[in-house]
């Protein structure tokens, strides 16, 4: 008789198989929910990105930089936080670069992508807060398909449950990695009972945040960086509670999981900026090569079919962008008619950043941010 035997028959299954061979090369089912979740993200900051004047293609830059300086730093974080894996006794060391042995870690996926993402807003002259409240609905829906990747592994699950959504766990083969164990007859072994399925839990979470933060964004007009803020509060509050329901191997701190601190101080971080932070939203106008002007939808991801262009060449890249308000940038997508620097609807501190903004674009340089 066999674990699979004993587990009750109403339950949500898990696949025993995370990996699949074509040919020589094998396919994993939790790098294919990651890439998935990265083309997912950069659509939906490509529209929001471009909702607020930024040119076409934009997003393909700043993910160059930010998707390999996230997965760094989410095996960075990974590393650091579970050192006795590599470097303790009967660690490995060069098995800190196996990355496709699985290890990430969101908070350094996040922290390395935001750096990746700064360095390419400087090159292409956005403003850093502006790529970041465009990718703030992205990113959660990019952890939820994520999650999916859990799932297939059989991993980052809770305890045990008698909930008519108990989760099968498969006990997977150590020695063949992304398989589950087989028994004589071949069928695999169930780990005995039900158990939470966090993965889901979050996933589900995230779907949440993700509404939350397109929601109060457009009704609030969210700027400077808030919308992503939110979606880190919306991310931790989550992350908190679902932490403490996991039951995989993690360091603690005063018999407390590490993440669930981590959550904790992210969470008052985020909500300390969010709370203090205060402005209008940023648009943006082209300096240089300028797109030709064309109606906007009033809607955090545009319905209208920003894609369909006339067949030609791709217009060429903005040498700089200048900030201005939400009705400045509608006037001028209406008419063609840049406003002035130092225009009637600039005032103020916003009236010397965009002037400088001005001055940065047409030498090829950029300024400091204010947001960033």
């Amino acid at each position: 008789m066999t674990y699979a035997s004993l587990a009750p028959q109403a339950a949500l299954p898990s696949p025993s198989t995370a990996v699949w061979q074509l040919g020589p090369v094998p396919i994993r089912a939790y790098a294919l929910c990651i890439i998935l979740g990265i083309v997912v993200a950069c659509w939906v900051t490509e529209r929001r990105l471009r909702q607020r004047g930024v040119a076409p293609g934009a997003v393909l830059d700043i993910a160059v930089w930010a998707v390999p300086a996230g997965i760094i730093g989410a095996r960075i974080y990974h590393v650091i936080t579970s050192p006795e894996k590599y470097f303790g006794t009967g660690g490995d060391p060069m098995k800190a670069f196996a990355i496709w042995e699985g290890g990430l870690g969101i908070w350094g996926a996040v922290a390395g992508g935001a750096v990746g993402a700064w360095l390419a807003a400087r090159q292409l002259g956005i403003p850093f807060a502006v790529v970041a409240d465009a990718l703030a609905p992205g990113l959660p829906l990019a952890q939820a398909i994520g999650r999916l990747g859990n799932w297939f592994n059989n991993e980052l699950y809770g305890g045990r449950t008698s909930l008519p959504w108990g989760l099968e766990i498969h006990r997977m083969d150590p020695d063949n990695p992304g398989h589950a164990l087989r028994d004589d007859a071949g069928q695999p072994i169930l780990e005995p009972g039900l158990y939470h399925p966090t993965f889901a839990y979050e996933l589900l979470w995230n779907l949440g945040v993700a509404a939350l933060v397109l929601v109060l964004d457009r009704k609030l007009r969210l700027g400077r960086g808030r919308a992503f803020a939110l979606y880190v509060m919306g991310y931790t509050a989550g992350r908190f509670w679902i932490e403490l329901m996991r039951t995989d191997e993690a360091n603690t701190i005063l018999g407390v999981r590490l993440n669930v601190w981590t959550a904790g101080l992210v969470f008052l971080g985020a909500l300390a900026y969010f709370v203090r932070v205060r402005g209008p939203r940023e648009y943006l106008i082209p300096v240089g090569a300028a797109p030709t002007p064309e109606p906007v939808a009033d809607s955090d991801v545009s319905q209208v079919d920003l894609s369909a262009r006339e067949a030609g060449a791709r217009p060429a890249a903005p040498e700089g962008y200048r900030v201005v308000s939400e009705e400045q940038y509608r006037h001028w997508r209406e008419t063609g008619e840049e406003p002035a620097p130092d225009g009637p609807d600039a005032d103020g501190p916003d009236a010397d950043g965009q002037i400088a903004q001005d001055r940065a674009g047409a030498t090829g340089t950029r300024p400091a941010e204010r947001d960033s």
